[in-house]
């Protein structure tokens, strides 16, 4: 079962995706797009160009794990966070602001609490 909580970090990519790509379309994305490494272990998070439809891609010592999940009706709410389809790049989010996307939960101009070791970030802007 694929558990986001055990993961080294989670990253949100900024640019909409090709949601007919698999594990090893997105993990290309990864290298070019995101100037990440694949097989971190670490979490990424794409969104379609519609906005309903989010893939997740995950390496766990024995392969890649992509979770997707669309919507029937609406769009995550992301606000702003997603552009262009050759946008560059990617924002770490923690595995609460994951799920809230997943659920449909918009938050704006939230913060966190700072905790010992943890830096306080924002939510979504």
């Amino acid at each position: 079962m694929l558990s986001l909580s055990h993961c080294q970090r989670i990253f949100l990519a900024r640019a909409t995706a090709d949601m007919r790509k698999g594990a090893n379309g997105l993990s290309e994305l990864v290298r070019s797009h995101l100037g990440k490494d694949p097989l971190s272990g670490d979490a990424f998070v794409f969104v379609g160009r519609r906005r309903n439809y989010v893939k997740i891609l995950v390496w766990d010592v024995s392969g890649f794990w992509v979770a997707a999940k669309r919507l029937e009706r609406g769009r995550y709410a992301i606000g702003d966070r997603i552009g262009a389809r050759d946008a560059r790049g990617s924002e770490q989010v923690s595995v609460a602001e994951v799920m809230n996307i997943l659920e449909g939960i918009e938050v704006h101009h939230a913060t966190y609490h700072h905790h010992a070791g943890v830096e306080p970030s924002r939510i979504a802007e």
